[in-house]
């Protein structure tokens, strides 16, 4: 307790003192005695491949062995709508450890889900195989070289992670996505991210030099440049470059002509589609084949990076509009400013903007940004070395606003304090949307469809009218500089949310036909968005997808039933939600009642509390505040979550403590009747490390208080 009390303080004084430690393996909960045990135990509470699975693992590996139900339970879910309980889950300490158990995976022929923080938003860190969480211990930079610009890192270091050690260098890695504290680079380059500044600096792809993977076979690749490959990484690049001269006609007119295009796997970097070139001499590089594949092709060993010098100078203009149709419209004349200068255009809309109000953290700043009562902003950024240069481009955007009748709409920022607080209030933007108490949520679907410029303002405002024939509304936020606007209809996933889903979809997917956008522009397929990829490209590249996958992993090993054959979106049995989720009745001390409540999912305002048919009196949906986007697993200044930055532990974590009380407040943790599940060890053991600290309470913008919990 004392070692613990005393690193807490450490990082209190210094947030990044465990960063660059060595990890950490405190606080194991009594494992099993020998790996026969473990076998049995297993065995026991799961199957008989469970049970081998876990001995072998204990037996084998120095890693650590989750699979316990509760530990399953906590893994069975991302920031996404879905629920798929593993097998059992491991966290590697060493990466020779990964290869170790990918192939005991494939003697026990036992799928594979890699996992980084945690964060898709659309279940493609979820799978029913073996959890492989490389966040904990296989989080190193193993090469920085300055003068080429380059570093190479494990997939597990987080992207704050990495950009805190090379600041003191006056370098980036400039795909800032928002979830930047949380998002591994891993995760990131198998979802191909892209951030608010793709506008300046590409996506994830275009970023990425290489990389080192494993085969689900076992082999250990160099994935580069291909007129430099040899042996079978040379042969896999020859194979996927007679698919797309074979499939050159239909490359060309059913691809995507938009930056922000993720779904399928990138069979056009051997014949270019993107309005980007992957890169910048048009010659191939292999590992942009596995960027955006999310693990089903390879098991990331190492990634190579492309590093840009950080901006000096900043500046922001916040523009202040009384119509959102007015904003959209706009974004494709604001997105010409800047001589190279334009990083980013941001939309905040109006939902947005009264939201962050109501959040202590948030509403000094928001109220710095706004003119009156705006129906949306947009945050234009100018980077460059000469903030003087860059004062002259933010005039530059009063004059437009001026000269298209909206003179006095812009708020400038000049100094960087306002300009970083604004910016985080735009980066939790999902948190805040998710903070809408009441069952109906937004849900993440169609949230990243993306459209060429032109057509933003028509397509938002026929989404609009979609939302408003299913007795719904969406809250619009994000990158408008590059036609890819996050937006989420408030449905009630336990009630009649699965069949309004795919109603919605059908007819936004036919508006992204319309206005030849693509389907899947930013956080990728997944569970959520694979059975469209079909959809976007046709029968004869979907096949060639699976002619790719099954080359490179003909074991089917690497997440299966994913961006191949993959399951229906509105399959309510992979649901977190789903119409069967029951709460079991609870007389609680405290008063939760103003989290019982019902939303109307049009005008977003909430029933009185006491009246949302909680059985757990209000304790439940309190719980159920936590949308898994892993904001409680940030190292910066704030203080949440004090145990997890000690542990690294997702047990000891307030995402994965919600998750716990979830779990058990359902009937959902295996092996314990309802009535028992909210009073076990498994629970107790939980919430054993929370200091009671509040840092959750102020920190987590859905307001999950672990403490009163």
């Amino acid at each position: 307790d004392r070692i613990a009390g005393i690193l807490i303080f450490l990082m209190w004084k210094n947030p990044y003192f465990l960063l660059n430690q060595s990890p950490m393996n405190t606080l194991t909960v009594s494992a099993p005695d020998s790996a026969l045990e473990t076998y049995e135990q297993v065995a026991a509470a799961s199957n008989e491949v469970a049970g081998l699975l876990a001995m072998r693992l204990r037996t084998e590996t120095q890693g650590e062995v989750l699979f316990s139900a509760a530990d399953r339970g906590r893994y069975a879910t991302d920031a996404s709508i879905y629920q798929v309980t593993p097998l059992g889950v491991f966290v590697p300490k060493h990466p020779e450890e990964v290869a170790t158990a990918m192939a005991i995976c494939r003697d026990l022929k036992v799928p594979i889900v890699p996992r980084g923080g945690g964060t898709s938003q659309c279940g493609q860190t979820t799978g029913v195989g073996l959890v492989i969480d490389h966040s904990k211990y296989v989080r190193n930079i193993l090469n920085l070289d300055l003068q080429a610009g380059t570093v190479e890192v494990q997939p597990g270091i987080a992207l704050d992670a990495l950009n805190a050690s090379l600041k003191k260098h006056g370098v980036w890695f400039p795909v800032d996505v928002s979830t930047s504290a949380q998002a591994t680079l891993g995760g990131m380059a198998g979802n191909n991210s892209c951030g608010s500044r793709s506008i300046a600096y590409g996506n994830m792809v275009h970023n990425v030099l290489g990389a080192k993977a494993w085969l689900s076979n076992g082999e250990l690749l160099d994935f580069s440049h291909f007129e430099n490959s040899s042996g079978r990484a040379k042969q896999i690049g020859e194979f996927v470059k007679q698919l797309a001269v074979h499939h050159q006609a239909e490359l060309q007119s059913k691809w995507p002509k938009v930056l922000r295009r993720v779904a399928g796997y990138n069979l056009d970097i051997f014949d270019n589609q993107n309005v980007r070139p992957y890169t910048p001499d048009g010659k191939v590089n292999l590992s942009h084949l596995l960027v955006g594949s999310e693990g089903t092709l390879a098991m990331t060993q190492s990634l190579t990076l492309k590093l840009s010098e950080l901006p000096r100078s900043k500046v922001l203009g916040v523009v202040n509009f009384n119509s959102f149709y007015k904003a959209m419209d706009s974004a494709q004349h604001i997105a010409k400013l800047g001589n190279g200068t334009l990083t980013a255009v941001e939309l905040v809309d109006r939902t947005m903007i009264e939201l962050s109000l109501k959040i202590p953290a948030f509403a000094a700043t928001i109220r710095t940004a706004i003119i009156g009562d705006p129906e949306a902003i947009l945050l234009v950024e100018f980077a460059g070395s000469d903030k003087e240069k860059l004062k002259h481009e933010l005039k530059q955007l009063v004059a437009l606003m001026g000269d298209m009748g909206l003179p006095n709409s812009v708020v400038e920022m000049v100094d960087d304090a306002p300009q970083k607080n604004l910016w985080e209030v735009r980066k939790a933007g999902l948190n805040i949307m998710m903070s809408l108490k009441g069952d109906g949520k937004p849900v993440s679907f169609i949230e990243d469809c993306a459209v060429p410029l032109e057509h933003l303002a028509e397509y938002t405002d026929a989404l609009t009218q979609v939302f408003q024939k299913h007795g719904s509304k969406g809250t619009w936020y994000a990158h408008a500089s590059v036609g890819t606007l996050h937006v989420r209809p408030i449905l009630d996933m336990r009630r009649d949310g699965a069949p309004k889903m795919r109603a919605i979809a059908e007819e936004a997917s036919a508006l992204v036909r319309k206005f030849k956008g693509a389907y899947s522009g930013e956080h990728g397929d997944g569970l959520c968005r694979g059975e469209w990829i079909s959809w976007q490209f046709g029968p004869q590249i979907t096949q060639a997808f699976a002619s790719i996958k099954a080359h490179m992993d003909p074991l089917d090993l690497l997440c299966p039933e994913r961006m191949i054959n993959p399951p229906k979106m509105d399959d309510t049995r992979l649901m977190r939600y789903a119409p069967s989720y029951k709460v079991i009745p609870i007389l609680t001390a405290l008063d939760w009642r103003a989290w019982d409540v019902q939303n109307d999912p049009v005008t977003e305002q909430t029933s009185a509390p006491g009246t949302g048919g909680d059985p757990a009196q209000g304790l439940a949906k309190a719980v159920e505040m936590c949308n898994n986007n892993g904001h409680c697993r940030k190292f910066d200044a704030g203080t949440m979550c004090p145990s997890y930055r000690v542990t690294r532990d997702e047990k000891h974590l307030t995402r994965g403590r919600a998750n716990t009380l979830r779990l058990a407040l359902s009937g959902q943790l295996d092996g314990l009747p309802a009535q028992d599940a909210f009073t076990s060890q498994a629970v107790h053991e939980a919430l054993d490390l929370c200091v009671g600290c509040k840092g959750c309470k102020r920190d987590c913008p859905t307001g999950v208080d672990m403490a009163k919990m």
